[in-house]
């Protein structure tokens, strides 16, 4: 069997769905379920990362410290793994994880704009720190263009690499292509994460583990933005059946993902219409929420919203193009009715 380290984001995706309002009881309790599980390493932070609790995302119910120190505390086996968008977060933010006990750092940058990491990645390996990088919103990129990327943040000093599915865009052949052309470009471990948006995060997954990818990401009941996360508890058995040894136990792992269901969501996620739209539309899962808002306020069809985004190319970190599109949409169809 081959070897595959799962990686769990719940704590730190999860927060998208919730709007960064996990307390710090919850977060304990999920670490502490996920540490009995022996999930190698379980992530934790605001949702768009350290140091960007803010208004234009959302102010996080407890501070990057306290989130830390209490995941931090929680952990007996499992290592504690954090991620920083740059721009948002900074190498003190970095430096601030690093002093808390974080073991895996990740910076996460849009896939075509790899020199944002190049500082970040070198200062956490002058650290000494395990640094990775995950190039978001793959689905804008070639294979190609992935490789040369992902080889490039191996020169800053990435100890792994891989791509985010941030907008669940992916089918299985889609991942395959892509993992396969980063890891015959790359000598260090390829990350996938997938989103849910067309239903298929767990097939992307297996598929990314048959083209090379040995460190996959997965959230307890696909916790995350719009339709959620590749769905932990199904990913990791699925992977064993295919013939890859996670480690984990099954049993402690449905435990966990009890816990999640029932203390840290309303409810699981699920692909609803809105997040077909925006897997279509090949569009942040993140911002279904701040759309939802806008869209309703200004009496428009959020559909139309995410579609317009798509067709702007909207990236993470760009909430603020939300209200423009809400805006012209909105003139538009007034200017239509008259």
């Amino acid at each position: 069997m081959t070897d595959v380290t799962i990686h769990d984001p719940t704590l730190r995706d999860g927060q998208h769905a919730v709007r960064h309002r996990l307390d710090a009881a919850a977060l304990r309790g999920y670490a502490e379920a996920a540490d009995a599980a022996g999930i190698p390493v379980v992530e934790v932070g605001h949702g768009n990362g350290l140091g960007a609790s803010s208004l234009q995302v959302g102010r996080a119910a407890v501070s990057d410290d306290e989130m830390l120190s209490t995941v931090r505390e929680a952990l007996t086996r499992s290592r504690m793994g954090v991620f920083m968008l740059p721009g948002w977060g900074t190498s003190a933010d970095l430096r601030k994880a690093i002093s808390h006990g974080a073991d895996v750092l990740r910076i996460g940058v849009h896939c075509t704009e790899t020199s944002l990491a190049e500082r970040h990645l070198e200062f956490l390996r002058s650290e000494g720190a395990q640094a990775h990088c995950v190039l978001m919103m793959s689905h804008m990129a070639t294979p190609a263009e992935l490789a040369e990327h992902a080889a490039k943040t191996v020169e800053y000093g990435a100890q792994a690499v891989g791509i985010m599915d941030s907008a669940g865009h992916f089918l299985p052949a889609d991942v395959t292509e892509r993992i396969g052309a980063i890891a015959a470009a790359v000598d260090v471990p390829v990350i996938f994460h997938g989103h849910n948006n067309l239903g298929m995060a767990v097939a992307n997954s297996v598929a990314a583990a048959e083209g090379g990818a040995t460190i996959i990401d997965g959230c307890a009941r696909g916790f995350g933005a719009g339709a959620g996360n590749t769905q932990l508890e199904v990913l990791v058995p699925v992977l064993e059946r295919t013939g890859y040894r996670t480690g984990i136990d099954l049993y402690r792992l449905l435990d966990a993902a009890e816990f999640a269901e029932w203390k840290l969501m309303p409810a699981p996620p699920v692909t609803g219409s809105l997040s077909i739209v925006s897997g279509l539309a090949g569009v942040f899962s993140g911002f279904k929420h701040h759309v939802l808002d806008q869209a309703e306020r200004a009496g428009v069809d959020p559909r139309d919203v995410f579609f317009e985004l798509g067709r702007r190319q909207a990236v993470a970190g760009q909430e603020d193009l939300i209200v423009d599109v809400v805006a012209e949409l909105s003139t538009r169809g007034k200017d239509v009715a008259s």
